[in-house]
């Protein structure tokens, strides 16, 4: 975006640009851009009060300020016309579809601004067209993974994630343009080559790019209305590519060596709207699927020492079998927190299924948005119901792997294909079998194996969970999305006194086998969370590690050079997302 310096907007102060009405529950027809988005879409679909701004405009973890409007369009045309205006009117665009909040770059921050922000909303947009015989899909704008995995189900096929970000109603873009990797040794990030987007010109003029390997006219408007309705000549389609279980990562993070497997500054994984974090205005992506692992046996896995567990996943990389289809990690501290503050995830997925959860999570965010303009409530007040409604249930966990908590400290799902059961767990008998090695696995059963899962699940919740309900005690949370280099043997960090002592807590976990660990903090009442995680950043990058490896840059890391220059590339002119992280607010790329 461009940075002048001229009357700005600003989370903390509030203060406007002249003739901007904000007046909560108050529609600004002092606009004339407000006005054409009402025209365009009318006014149910363009919010502009304070109250019907706030769950856009605030994540659910980071993020949070004022928008001069939330516009929903229903139409892929729609969303082009409204997204001209902001051109024409010279807005910042955020692009925005689940906002589930993991680093706040679906909405705005607390740096200036020096025009007004327009979110545009797009889950409305959620058509999913399957092609070549399911082997890939065509997903708009709004289209969630939970959507496209049940359009997949009945094809035997899935999408690149099936856990996690999925059951809390994230897009298929988002995750493409934020680079997401998930749990799936085999697939690595989430990728694709073929996009349907818009961005601004050298010239300032608004374009749209169809690189999605449909052929679809030329007019822009008769374009995204074919494409939203799927009609398109089938032999207007390129070919789909082969069909694997796996991409060319899986050859990638075999590879034992000083440099990490995957993360969101990799030039290998930028190209148009893959990585391109709300640079560009994403109207559709094809994607490919992939079949269905049926019969998949989980072995889980414990240890007292990380380097066992390292030793173990250097064996499996480095051997001739197929590569597991996750390897999931957890630490005893992240297995507690998960039991004590993810149980309303667990039973909710468990016994409800994904689709209830993302409602359970809405609902949550509208409450805690309610009662926080209430006297005497505050902004968590649906997070203590739920922690303790669901504190009230038994115990629900199975037994085993209570025993397995007990017993050991570092906690490791292994799941494999049912071809590689048996081979599998000779290769695990013979590793335990020597006498350096203290570890000990067991076979799942299909309520272990899921049970399991889903408890690792609760751990990326469940810190954020005691962070709400420890907020008088507490400044803020401290949180980290790091690859590790792919040949590092200390692998679990061991924060320095000066450091540790400034945290109620630390949980760890993650994708073992990628050297993706997620790092979850809670810093104590009176301790700076900015200073102390630029401390902590220090200790990681020293390491070799990057960061962030899959939720990119929101407002939580600065901007690479090797990002400015690829964001540069795509928009030429900034028009797109203030929210990329606060290096691209500050300054003037055009």
């Amino acid at each position: 975006m461009r940075i002048a310096n001229r009357e700005t907007y600003h989370e903390n102060n509030r203060r406007l640009p002249i003739g901007i009405d904000h007046m909560p529950g108050k529609t600004n027809h002092q606009s004339p851009a407000v006005n054409a988005f009402i025209d365009i879409m009318g006014p149910r679909h363009v919010l502009t009060s304070a109250r019907a701004t706030a769950p856009y405009a605030k994540g659910n973890r980071f993020g949070g300020g004022h928008v001069l409007a939330v516009l929903r369009p229903g139409s892929l045309v729609d969303m082009w016309r409204v997204l001209q205006v902001c051109v024409d009117n010279d807005l910042i665009v955020i692009p925005q579809s689940a906002n589930t909040g993991l680093t706040g770059g679906s909405g705005p921050g607390a740096q200036d601004y020096d025009r007004p922000i327009v979110i545009i909303s797009t889950l409305r947009i959620n058509e999913i067209h399957l092609i070549n015989d399911a082997r890939e899909a065509i997903c708009l704008a709004g289209s969630t993974l939970y959507e496209l995995d049940e359009a997949l189900a009945p094809f035997h096929r899935e999408p690149h994630s099936v856990i996690g970000s999925s059951s809390i109603g994230a897009s298929v873009i988002g995750g493409i343009a934020n680079n997401s990797g998930g749990s799936q040794i085999r697939k690595g990030p989430a990728f694709t080559k073929h996009a349907i987007f818009a961005r601004v010109n050298e010239e300032g003029r608004l374009e749209l790019v169809n690189h999605l390997g449909v052929e679809l006219g030329d007019d822009p408007a008769h374009i995204l209305d074919k494409l939203q309705r799927g009609d398109w000549d089938p032999a207007g389609v390129t070919p789909a590519p082969e069909d694997t279980t796996e991409t060319e990562y899986g050859e990638q993070v075999r590879r034992i060596v000083d440099s990490p497997a995957r993360f969101n500054a990799n030039p290998d994984y930028l190209y148009e709207a893959s990585g391109s974090a709300g640079k560009l205005m994403v109207f559709a992506v094809r994607t490919r699927t992939f079949p269905k692992e049926e019969g998949a046996t989980t072995f889980y896995v414990g240890t007292n020492s990380p380097a066992e567990l390292e030793e173990l996943r250097r064996a499996i990389l480095t051997s001739d079998m197929p590569l597991p289809i996750s390897g999931e990690y957890m630490g005893r501290p992240s297995f507690d927190l998960a039991e004590k503050y993810g149980k309303d995830t667990f039973v909710s997925i468990k016994h409800a299924g994904s689709r209830e959860q993302i409602r359970l999570f809405a609902l949550k965010n509208w409450a805690n948005g309610v009662f926080a303009k209430l006297p005497f409530f505050g902004e968590t007040v649906a997070d203590t119901i739920a922690q303790n409604a669901f504190g009230l249930l038994p115990q629900q966990l199975p037994t085993r792997m209570l025993e397995y908590r007990d017993r050991f400290e570092h906690h490791l799902l292994l799941v494999v294909s049912a071809e590689e059961k048996n081979r599998m767990g000779a290769f695990l008998d013979d590793f335990f079998a020597e006498d350096a090695h203290d570890g000990d696995y067991f076979v799942c059963s299909a309520d272990e194996a899921q049970s399991a899962m889903l408890h690792r699940f609760g751990a990326a919740s469940a810190a954020t969970r005691y962070f709400n309900l420890n907020r008088e005690d507490s400044s803020d949370m401290i949180t980290f999305d790091v690859a590790l280099r792919r040949d590092d043997e200390d692998w679990l960090e061991v924060l320095p006194n000066e450091i540790a002592d400034q945290l109620h807590i630390s949980s760890y976990y993650g994708h073992f086998f990628c050297h993706v660990l997620h790092q979850d903090h809670v810093a104590k009442k009176g301790v700076d969370p900015v200073a102390l995680k630029k401390q902590m950043t220090e200790l990681l990058e020293a390491r070799g590690a990057a960061v962030p490896a899959e939720h990119n840059f929101g407002r939580l890391y600065p901007v690479p050079p090797k990002m400015e220059a690829h964001f540069k590339d795509l928009d030429p002119h900034n028009v797109f997302n203030a929210g990329v992280g606060e290096t691209s607010a500050k300054k003037d790329w055009a």
